[in-house]
């Protein structure tokens, strides 16, 4: 039996490994695509209201309900926005709930999307439409799994200043392939942004 639980632990940790790979490499393909955006200039300047990209990257501190179990958990996220001063933009998060769990029951999620935003003074409130994958850890380590997950959500980031930005965001994730039939999570996550390509 000890064999076993060590092969699965052994797989969802390379599988873990994996997923932080792909996300690492996401981010640095969006984080370069933006960076050459900006050397490809026409022949008339841009205008006040056109152009411009703008790279944040953060991490926060988040409380999840799983509604498999009925699980609380606590974990952190990092992300990265790419967003224009047109209000479209890109999120890419990685969640790694992996705290305060009840019969090693955790998740975690690395997903993608477009981005709503707009301003108003030092108030940016944004709305988000992200998919991607979420891997699953089922009780006393038995299984895990990976699905397709949907998440709608959205929040609100107040500048401090001109690079440093705190954010509030909520997040409810659908996850409809799970084993045992649809599964749900919602939670909110908060904390810090900062500027680092404009």
């Amino acid at each position: 039996m000890r064999n076993v639980n060590g092969f699965y632990k052994e797989r969802s940790n390379s599988r873990k490994r994996l997923a932080v790979r792909f996300v690492f490499l996401a981010l640095i393909m969006v984080i370069a695509g933006l960076g050459t955006a900006g050397a490809a200039y026409g022949q008339s300047r841009e205008s006040a209201t056109a152009g411009g990209a703008y790279v944040w990257v953060g991490g926060a501190v988040s409380s999840y309900y799983l509604q498999y179990g009925g699980n609380k958990n606590l974990g952190f996220t990092g992300f990265v926005d790419a967003d224009s001063v047109r209000r479209f933009g890109v999120e890419t998060e990685g969640r790694w709930l992996d705290y305060r769990q009840t019969n090693n029951v955790h998740a975690e999620t690395y997903l993608a999307g477009p981005r709503y935003h707009f301003n108003k003074g030092r108030f940016q409130p944004y709305l988000k439409g992200l998919a991607g994958i979420g891997s699953f850890n089922f009780p006393y380590n038995y299984a895990h799994g990976r699905y397709f997950v949907i998440a709608p959500g959205g929040g609100l980031d107040y500048r401090l200043s001109p690079r440093w930005a705190v954010r509030a965001d909520g997040e409810y994730q659908y996850w409809p392939n799970f084993t045992f039939g649809t599964m749900t999570s919602e939670g909110i996550s908060v904390g810090v942004r900062y500027l680092i390509l404009r």
